[in-house]
């Protein structure tokens, strides 16, 4: 079923895999938890790193984590993850490679020269002259980088570490004592780029895997909720029509598109659009990433008020269930860690009870020993071809064009599609200044959008045909003519 791109992938699916089987079959003990380990690296012999006992210690605090504990450095202990409800992410402390790499270093563009601004900037006094040029001692360097920005011939080099590159929001720090990696939690938004970014697996987002397990093992009515960036990511073959009817086997009680929320979330947030333009604010930003939210919540605090009030299509598809079904336990799959966070936000409690990623779904249905290619191609049809759109970079814009083209609304729709953290900072920086191009910004935080996740299972190019082929497939090619929107029609689709 699976063919994984990278062996790190392939590790962190293994592991999945064993707490699940374990948990299923009413065995998930912290000796059993031990125990996973030495069934992934049976022999002596180490693959990766230096030695089996540390490849060994890794995938037990990955164990740990994915069974619901968190490790705090001593990996024989284990802490129920109650305490740091709200986080996300984790530092995986044994798998941290604590990155030798020297941030900044001078070059031999030094020229020597007698004002030396860069010792002066310094101030852990960590640069020193040796033959008349500069020398970092790196053993005092705080990796500040004022001696980068102080020196006149840019003699000073920095390599920045994978997972702190990427973060941003800039709650990825290093423990100077010993090179570790730390999450500073309040600046975290838990988007996963910094999970999908280390070369050494070293950071890994918390799992409700075994609490959906348990609640699939009860009477309870559980319904998932499928993102639309699932196309794909159990191989090109593989439809979303084989992945309901293998959630049905797994005892899911129904699968409903996300994306027939993002029907009714378009709806809506074209309407609150108008609305806004009408009473002259200059712009307005999605809602539907939770990534996004988060980033201009920590870093344009000024700027929140121009967030839309409606609610991302997770929590509209949720209303709609809990609807015809107040005792459903609802479950969130999809691409995005993220998600996890923004289940536990106030308003969004009581609609959905867990968040699964595709990496844990994989392990899931490897678990219960369902194979998917064996399953039947069941009937999906819940959805516009533009409400699974939203799953890349554009599909949100597109859907609003369909909306006021179709209702003939005479205003101008100037969007502003973007993704990943880079383009997001520049345009939240032209908005604040009053700068924007445009009065409508689509934001998403994972570059090309959902596709490109940090919790997917294959690559976004390998995802973006069969999505495509998915979106074609509806009956409904325009937002407006899915009939099913009538089901939303007594919801309230505000925050």
């Amino acid at each position: 079923m699976n063919v994984f791109e990278t062996q790190l992938k392939k590790l962190k699916y293994e592991v999945l895999r064993e707490v699940a089987l374990l948990a299923k079959e009413d065995r998930l003990t912290e000796e059993n938890i031990d125990k996973i380990p030495y069934k992934i690296i049976p022999g002596n012999k180490p693959t990766y790193r230096c030695c089996v006992y540390h490849e060994r210690a890794i995938l037990k605090e990955r164990a740990k984590i994915a069974s619901g504990y968190i490790t705090n450095g001593d990996c024989a202990d284990y802490i129920m993850d109650k305490d740091k409800d709200d986080q996300i992410m984790y530092v995986i402390e044994a798998a941290c490679d604590t990155c030798p790499i020297n941030k900044y270093t001078i070059t031999e563009v030094c020229r020597g020269c007698i004002q030396h601004k860069c010792m002066e900037v310094c101030p852990a006094n960590a640069i020193t002259r040796i033959n008349g040029k500069a020398y970092i001692n790196q053993n005092l360097c705080r990796e500040c980088g004022l001696c980068k920005k102080a020196c006149p011939y840019n003699a000073v080099s920095e390599v920045m570490r994978p997972c702190k590159k990427v973060c941003p929001t800039d709650a990825l720090d290093i423990d100077y004592e010993d090179r570790r990696a730390i999450i500073k939690e309040e600046d975290c938004i838990n988007c996963g780029a910094c999970m999908a970014a280390c070369p050494f697996g070293a950071i890994s987002d918390k799992s409700y895997i075994v609490s959906v397990i348990n609640n699939l093992k009860s009477d309870k009515k559980v319904y998932a909720v499928i993102a639309p960036s699932i196309t794909g990511q159990f191989g090109p073959s593989i439809t979303v029509g084989q992945v309901k009817d293998a959630l049905e086997k797994l005892g899911f009680e129904n699968m409903v598109e996300a994306a027939y929320g993002a029907d009714a979330v378009t709806l809506h947030e074209a309407m609150e659009f108008v609305e806004r333009m009408e009473k002259g604010e200059k712009y307005m930003t999605n809602s539907c990433c939770p990534g996004f939210v988060a980033y201009i919540e920590n870093k344009f605090k000024d700027q929140v008020e121009n967030i839309s009030n409606t609610v991302s299509p997770m929590i509209a598809t949720a209303k709609l269930i809990k609807k015809n079904d107040e005792d459903a336990v609802i479950v969130f799959i999809g691409p995005c860690t993220a998600k996890k966070m923004e289940m536990k936000k106030e308003e969004v409690k009581g609609l959905v009870d867990y968040v699964l990623t595709f990496e844990e779904l994989a392990a899931i249905i490897s678990a219960y020993k369902i194979d998917l290619e064996s399953c039947n191609d069941v009937e999906v049809d819940d959805a516009s071809a533009y409400g699974r759109g939203f799953a890349q970079g554009g599909g949100l814009t597109a859907a609003i064009k369909n909306i006021i083209k179709d209702k003939e609304i005479d205003i101008e729709f100037k969007p502003v599609t973007i993704s990943g953290r880079e383009n997001i900072k520049r345009y939240m920086l032209l908005a604040k200044n009053g700068k924007l191009p445009g009065n409508f910004i689509e934001g998403m935080m994972c570059d090309g959008g959902c596709i490109g996740g940090a919790a997917t299972v294959c690559s976004q190019n390998k995802a973006k045909m069969p999505l495509n082929k998915f979106s074609k497939g509806s009956k409904n090619q325009n937002i407006i003519e899915n009939e099913k929107l009538e089901e939303f029609k007594d919801i309230n689709l505000d925050k």
